[in-house]
């Protein structure tokens, strides 16, 4: 299920834009009518982090739809012009008004029926600093015993969460990927998820290991 409006004018030029398969190409996209541009529709990447001080992890409740109310890893929509891990310390300072530094890549999860890509990095509080921002209603630090499952925002939040404590547990933190349509996971996936020996990495997850 596609939830992204259909363009109907081209930004180019303002003429409209009908659905054709251009040549070279295997699917219908928006062309225009008049200058031939064509506009290309892709997923949007939403960056966000797990941010940690000590044995606990940092959450925003929502101020905004969807999901108004609900608690969430602070993340939100990549900006051009932005990294990965700088779009997830950007969002990071913006929710939640905490200054991490970010670590490695934890878990990419597929969300097709919305055209997103969710991406969470490993973080470090600097400081047991935050406040809550415009989007967020409030923030709040947790441990796994009180993280309020029953009101996550979102099944990629949850499942971040999961693995990150499953994790730590263990003593060894992966990265976790995972394919969903219609927060059903596809046949074959999750995938194993793969380990993950950087020096960086292991330095960052020092703190988060000592729990």
């Amino acid at each position: 299920m596609n939830r992204r409006p259909p363009i109907q004018f081209c930004s180019a030029c303002g003429h409209p834009v009908e659905l054709r398969i251009p040549p070279g190409d295997n699917r219908e996209r928006h062309v225009c009518t008049h200058c031939g541009t064509i506009h290309y529709q892709n997923p949007r990447n939403v960056l966000g982090t797990v941010p940690v001080w000590g044995d606990q992890v940092l959450l925003c409740k929502r101020a905004i739809e969807p999901r108004l109310g609900y608690w969430t890893l602070p993340a939100g929509f990549m900006e051009i012009g932005e990294t990965t891990s700088q779009a997830a310390a950007r969002e990071t300072l913006e929710e939640a008004g905490a200054v991490v530094d970010v670590g490695a890549l934890f878990s990419l999860l597929n969300v097709p029926h919305v055209n997103q890509v969710h991406i969470f990095y490993l973080a470090q509080m600097r400081e047991p600093q935050f406040a809550a921002g415009e989007e967020s209603l409030e923030v709040a630090l947790f441990s796994e015993d009180e993280i309020p499952w029953d009101d996550i925002a979102f099944p990629t939040v949850a499942k971040t969460l999961r693995y990150f404590f499953e994790d730590r547990r263990t003593g060894a933190f992966g990265v976790h990927l995972e394919a969903a349509a219609d927060n059903v996971a596809a046949p074959g996936v999750p995938v194993p998820s793969l380990p993950v020996h950087t020096a960086h990495t292991e330095d960052i997850l020092t703190p988060m290991l000592r729990v």
